[in-house]
């Protein structure tokens, strides 16, 4: 699945930045870029657009503005909105527009990533929703990371575990030989990661606790693998135990 887009920043290196994020991630389709929201808005009342990367600070037609020309639009399909900003204090108005997410400036391709997968979440959840598959509001059971130059699907339930590695996380999954190796954080991963289904027992490691074989002590088996609970994260899962056994 592709999702078509369009960037609109009025600074050139912001809007530099948005589309090399875009052209490297394999689920976006850059049709066009602009340095104000007046051209944009003459493009997506004759264009059909699935999300927009909008910068809300810029002159004539400020981003929040073009946000509610849109909102106010009796279109079946809207495109989703995306705000990029060096300010915080919008986050409320971003909220009744409806905007799917929010980037502060300055911001890295991990934290572009994650909200990109969103959109790439609602539009999937809503084709299937509309096939009668799957309700739009669950949680979706995938997630992307970047390994090597490649943006990877991973399905959630296939994860057994996650080592901390350097500036890297390990990613095991089932039935896989390999980890996948991936420039992340641990506390991005946990970020990601539904909370009901994975839990960090160690500052090193994030195990999917449907995949516990046993537990003896302080140590979780997964596998072959013996994993430490570690005193910081010992009472969360303690809690877990407790109403696992129950």
């Amino acid at each position: 699945m592709k999702i078509n887009c369009i960037a609109v920043d009025d600074e050139p290196l912001a809007l530099d930045l948005i589309t090399k994020f875009i052209e490297q991630t394999s689920f976006l389709e850059l049709e066009e870029k602009f340095d104000n929201a007046i051209q944009a808005l003459g493009y997506l009342n004759s264009n059909h657009v699935d999300l927009v990367f909008l910068d809300i600070q810029m002159p004539d037609l400020s981003g929040m503005e073009l946000a509610r020309i849109l909102d106010g639009k009796n279109q079946i399909k809207k495109p989703k909105i995306i705000f990029t900003t060096a300010y915080n204090q919008f986050a409320i108005e971003g909220y009744k527009v409806d905007a799917l997410d929010y980037l502060l400036k300055p911001y890295s391709y991990e934290e572009f990533l994650k909200a990109a997968t969103k959109a790439y979440q609602f539009y999937e959840n809503q084709g299937e929703a509309s096939s009668g598959l799957r309700n739009q509001d669950k949680a979706a059971d995938y997630i992307f990371l970047k390994v090597e130059y490649q943006l990877v699907k991973v399905i959630l339930k296939d994860i057994t575990h996650i080592e901390a590695y350097k500036d890297y996380v390990k990613v095991f999954l089932k039935d896989k030989p390999n980890p996948l190796l991936s420039l992340t954080s641990m506390k991005n991963m946990e970020e990601l990661l539904p909370g009901d289904s994975f839990m960090r027992i160690h500052r090193s490691f994030i195990i999917n606790l449907d995949h516990i074989d046993s537990v003896t002590r302080n140590i979780v088996n997964i596998g072959k693998n013996q994993i430490s609970v570690s005193d910081n994260y010992k009472e969360d899962f303690l809690q877990f135990m407790n109403k696992w056994m129950r």
